[in-house]
C-alpha cells in the first residue's frame, strides 16, 4: 500500500485516478501548514504539489518513506532537487499539460498591455469616458522578442506570427534547424534586447538566468519596449524594471509572476499605471488545471508501481514507447553491476561501460545509471542507492565513471560491457539479451561464457584439468546444494576456467571452505543476482 499526500489543491480528475488504484491511500489536506507538513511526512511514499507547498531539504530530510515528488506544473524551484536527489526521491513535473494555457496567457497580457484594457476597464468604471488617456499600440508589424524557445515560447511564436508580428528568439540550447522550422531568428540576447518592441520571457529558472532581466540588460533594450514575463519572477530584476519603468525607458510591463508570491503590497511596481498584472494565472484555466492533475496522478502512479517513469528532472530520460525495450536491458545492467560488485575486492576506483549495438545506442545514459545501481548497492548495504543518486553517490566517492558507443565489432547484435578498477584488482563483465528479453553473461574477465545472471550462483575459478567439475558437483551434493546449471569457460585446453553455476539453495560456509581447500581452485564467489 502506497500513501500519497497532496497539500494542495489538485483537481478532482486526478484525485479520482489516484483513489481507483487499490493498493493507493490518498491523504487531501489543502493548505497545509509547513509545521503539520514536516510532523506527517515521514509516512507518505509520494508527494503531490503545486506552488504554494515548499519542499526544502529539511522537509525531505524527514520524509524517511518518500519515492516520488510531483509538482502538478512545470517549475521546480520550490523543490530543492539536489536534497531529493542525494536521497533518491524522483522529482518530476508536467511539462506539457499547461503549455496552451500558459502560452494563451501570455498573449492575453501582450495584448492588455499593447491596448490598456485594464487600464480602460477601471477607468470607465469609475464613470469616466476619457479615451484619449488609453491610445495604444498595435502588434502587427511589431518585433517580439522570445528569451527561451521551449514549449511555451514556440507556441507563443506561432500566435504572434499571426498578429503580423516578426519574431526573433535567444535560446542558447535551441538549434537553427528547429527555429527555422518555426519561421523564428535566432540572434543573440544583446540582438534580441535592441530590436525588441515587446520582450517575453519563457525561461526556467537557473543559477545562471536568476535576474537575467537586470539593469544592464534594460539599458541595452529599445526605447519604449514592453516587457511580458508569465514564467517566473526571479528572472527579472524587479528593482531595475521599476526605475526603467519611472524613467520611460520601458513603455509598460505585464507581469504574472513575482520572486515572492504573493508579493508584499507596497511593492512599488503594483503602484505604477503602466503595469499590468495577474496572480500567477499562466496555467489557471479549467482545461490546464484538469490536464495537469491526470498527468502528475499517472505519473506518480507508474513510478510508485516501478512501470515507467516521465518527466523527471533528475532521473534519466527514457522514451516510453521505446519502454519494452529498453526494459530487458535496464534489468541486465543491473545484474552486471551486481556480479562486479561481488566479484571484486579492494577500493572501487573506476568503472568503463562500453554499449554496442542500436537497440542500447539511444539509451547509453540511462543504461550506465542502472548499472552504477546494481554495482553500488551490494556495497553500501543498508544505503539506499536508485536510478536517482546512484551516479551522485559514485561521485561523492570520487568513483571515475566512463561510457563509450561502439556500434561495430561485436559477435552480438547489441552488448553491454563493464571493466572495473579497484586498487587491488580489475574485473570485465559483458552481456547480452537473447530473443530481446532473457539476460546473458557472455564474457567474465578472459573467460567467453553463456550464464543466465539470476538467483543464487556459485562462480568458481580454477585450472582446467580433470576431476575439478566432478570434485564440486561432489562436495555440493553431499552438502544437499542443487545445482541448476552448470556453465564453463576456459582460456584454452590445460590452462584456466571459470565456472558459473546457478544454485537452487545457498552453499554453506564449511562446503564452501572445502571447495576453496581444493588444489586446483583459486578462488570461490557465492553471489545473489
Amino acid at each position: 500500500m502506497f500513501n500519497i499526500l497532496i497539500p494542495d489543491d489538485l483537481s478532482e480528475a486526478g484525485l479520482e485516478v489516484l483513489r481507483r488504484d487499490p493498493n493507493v491511500h490518498v491523504d487531501v489536506v489543502k493548505k497545509m501548514p509547513r509545521a503539520e507538513l514536516l510532523e506527517r511526512i515521514a509516512a507518505y511514499h509520494a508527494l503531490i504539489v503545486r506552488s504554494d507547498t515548499k519542499v526544502d531539504a529539511e522537509v525531505i530530510a524527514r520524509a524517511e518513506k518518500l519515492r516520488v515528488i510531483g509538482r502538478a506544473g512545470i517549475g521546480v524551484d520550490t523543490i530543492d532537487v539536489d536534497a531529493a536527489t542525494h536521497r533518491g526521491i524522483i522529482v518530476m513535473n508536467t511539462p506539457q499539460a499547461n503549455t496552451t494555457a500558459t502560452c494563451e496567457h501570455t498573449m492575453a497580457m501582450m495584448l492588455a498591455l499593447a491596448r490598456n484594457i485594464p487600464q480602460a476597464d477601471a477607468s470607465l468604471r469609475r464613470g469616466e469616458w476619457t479615451r484619449s488617456k488609453f491610445i495604444g499600440v498595435q502588434l502587427h508589424g511589431k518585433t517580439l522578442g522570445i528569451i527561451g524557445l521551449g514549449r511555451v515560447g514556440t507556441q507563443v511564436a506561432r500566435r504572434a506570427q499571426g498578429f503580423g508580428m516578426e519574431v526573433i528568439a535567444y535560446d542558447p540550447y535551441v538549434s537553427e534547424e528547429t527555429a527555422r522550422a518555426n519561421k523564428v531568428l535566432l540572434v543573440s540576447l544583446d540582438e534580441l534586447l535592441a530590436q525588441s518592441d515587446f520582450v517575453t520571457l519563457h525561461s526556467s529558472l537557473t543559477p545562471g538566468t536568476r535576474g537575467l532581466l537586470d539593469a544592464a540588460a534594460i539599458a541595452k533594450m529599445k526605447p519604449g519596449a514592453r516587457v511580458i514575463n508569465v514564467a517566473r519572477g526571479a528572472l527579472v530584476d524587479m528593482q531595475a524594471l521599476y526605475e526603467a519603468l519611472v524613467s520611460g525607458k520601458l513603455a509598460g510591463a505585464a507581469l504574472d509572476v513575482f520572486e515572492e508570491e504573493p508579493p508584499p503590497p507596497d511593492l512599488p511596481l503594483l503602484k505604477l499605471p503602466n503595469v499590468v498584472v495577474t496572480p500567477h494565472l499562466g496555467a489557471s484555466t479549467t482545461e490546464a488545471q484538469r490536464d495537469v492533475s491526470l498527468q502528475i496522478a499517472e505519473q506518480v502512479l507508474d513510478a510508485l508501481h516501478e512501470r515507467d517513469v516521465r518527466n523527471a528532472v533528475n532521473f534519466p530520460p527514457i522514451d516510453p514507447s521505446a519502454w519494452p525495450i529498453i526494459r530487458p536491458y535496464l534489468i541486465l545492467a543491473e545484474k552486471l553491476g551486481r556480479l562486479q560488485a561481488c566479484l571484486m575486492e579492494g577500493r572501487l576506483a573506476r568503472v568503463e561501460v562500453e554499449y554496442r549495438g542500436t537497440d542500447v545506442a539511444p539509451h547509453v545514459k540511462p543504461l550506465t545509471v542502472a548499472l552504477l545501481r546494481g554495482l553500488l548497492e551490494p556495497i553500501l548495504g543498508g544505503e539506499k542507492v536508485n536510478y536517482v543518486n546512484a551516479p551522485v553517490i559514485a561521485d561523492e566517492r570520487g568513483i571515475v565513471v566512463t561510457q563509450a558507443l561502439n556500434l561495430i565489432g561485436s559477435d552480438y547484435t547489441n552488448l553491454v560491457s563493464c571493466r572495473i578498477t579497484t586498487d587491488q584488482d580489475e574485473h570485465t563483465v559483458a552481456g547480452t539479451l537473447f530473443d530481446g528479453n532473457q539476460p546473458r553473461i557472455v564474457q567474465l574477465d578472459h573467460f567467453r561464457i553463456d550464464a543466465v545472471p539470476e538467483g543464487l550462483v556459485l562462480v568458481i575459478s580454477s585450472r582446467d584439468v580433470p576431476g575439478v567439475i566432478g570434485r564440486v558437483g561432489t562436495i555440493l551434493g553431499a552438502n544437499y546444494v542443487n545445482i541448476a546449471e552448470y556453465r564453463l569457460g576456459r582460456t584454452r585446453p590445460g590452462d584456466r576456467a571459470l565456472s558459473f553455476i546457478n544454485l537452487d539453495n545457498p552453499v554453506p560456509d564449511y562446503a564452501l571452505k572445502a571447495l576453496r581447500d581444493l588444489p586446483e581452485v583459486f578462488w570461490v564467489k557465492q553471489i545473489s543476482l
